[in-house]
């Protein structure tokens, strides 16, 4: 699919305060009511070792693109031309997205790039070569051709939305990572870091964000 749907009804959103969108066909807020920017650069880029790791040509890709915050954040610390590849299943329309984005002021110029490309599935943001894959993730990361150095999963809870989290699709993502590429998540459930170890990962489980105990990183052996 070459075109992101720009109607909003795929989304199913409700909004809670202070801009925070929240799905209603998973009940589940997008990104931490606690402080989302501070959330991603705690789970996924320090998750990851990045920025440190980030080099001409390093490849991110990502498991849920939702409000596109984690590629903005990533975006305001890549200083070289590097890839990130996301695979959504229901995308979120440009005004969508835009009330979303203002509660990141300190990235508007970023989120600007970000929704100015948004109707093509392939744009660039700062530094940032972006490829959005739309679809059931079950079905467009077997048929991807890629290899990545890291990865963020941020598909919505595993209690809510398992099917993202299952063994099959764990193995899919170790299969598209390069040798020694890593993963990070907000989640510490039991299953998903079985999963994540059975498909090949050394896991760990570290400290998670605004008081939640745990979360998981790792490292394709």
């Amino acid at each position: 699919m070459s075109q992101i749907d720009q109607s909003g009804q795929k989304s199913g959103l409700t909004w809670r305060e202070g801009g925070v969108p929240v799905s209603t066909r998973f009940d589940d807020p997008y990104f931490s009511l606690a402080g989302g920017l501070a959330e991603t650069r705690h789970v996924f880029l320090d998750g990851n070792d990045l920025p440190a790791r980030l080099r001409p040509g390093f490849h991110v890709a990502e498991l849920g693109f939702g409000t596109g915050l984690n590629l903005l954040a990533l975006a305001a610390v890549a200083r070289d031309p590097i890839r990130f590849t996301s695979f959504e299943m229901f995308p979120m329309g440009t005004a969508e997205l835009a009330r979303a984005h203002a509660a990141f002021p300190e990235l508007a110029p970023l989120a600007e790039e970000l929704r100015a490309g948004w109707p093509q599935s392939r744009f660039t943001v700062g530094t940032v070569a972006v490829e959005i894959v739309t679809g059931d993730a079950r079905h467009t990361l077997p048929a991807w051709d890629g290899r990545v150095d890291a990865w963020f999963l941020d598909g919505f809870s595993p209690a809510k939305n398992p099917e993202i989290w299952a063994e099959p699709l764990m193995a899919q993502v170790a299969r598209h990572t390069a040798p020694g590429g890593t993963f990070a998540t907000y989640t510490a459930a039991g299953h998903v870091r079985r999963a994540l170890e059975a498909a090949g990962f050394d896991v760990a489980r570290t400290p998670g964000f605004a008081g939640k105990r745990h979360m998981s990183r790792g490292t394709l052996r």
